[in-house]
C-alpha cells in the first residue's frame, strides 16, 4: 500500500500539484488551493500540532503518515516533513490508501 501513496506523491510533484515545507504549505495563496497536508510521522510533536491545527482551522484534510526521508525520496526532494497536495483527485486517492492501510 505504501508504494501507491509514494507513487501518488511522485505524480503530484511531476504534475505541479505538490507544495513542500511547512512555510510553503501555510502561505495563504497555497493554503487556499491545498486539498491535503501530509505530515511525516517523525516530525516534532510541536510542529505536528501547529500544522494539524492550521489544517483544521483552514478546513484542509491532513494525515500524519510515513517518515520524512521516504516521503521526500518519493518526490525527489531533500528531506522535508510537510507536503501539500493541491489536486483534489490525488488528495482523495492518497487519503483512501492511507486510511485503508491503517484499517489493516
Amino acid at each position: 500500500m505504501k508504494k501507491k501513496v509514494f507513487s501518488y506523491i511522485g505524480f503530484a510533484k511531476k504534475s505541479g500539484n505538490l507544495a513542500v515545507g511547512a512555510g510553503t504549505c501555510t502561505l495563504p495563496a497555497v493554503a487556499r488551493k491545498t486539498k491535503l497536508i501530509l505530515i511525516a510521522a517523525d516530525t516534532a510533536e510541536g510542529t505536528i500540532d501547529k500544522i494539524s491545527g492550521f489544517a483544521k482551522k483552514e478546513n484542509i484534510k491532513f494525515r500524519v503518515y510515513g517518515h520524512a526521508e521516504e516521503l521526500s525520496k518519493a518526490c525527489g526532494m531533500p528531506v522535508r516533513n510537510i507536503f501539500g497536495i493541491t489536486d483534489a483527485g490525488l488528495a482523495d486517492a492518497i487519503i483512501k490508501e492511507i486510511d485503508l492501510e491503517k484499517e489493516v
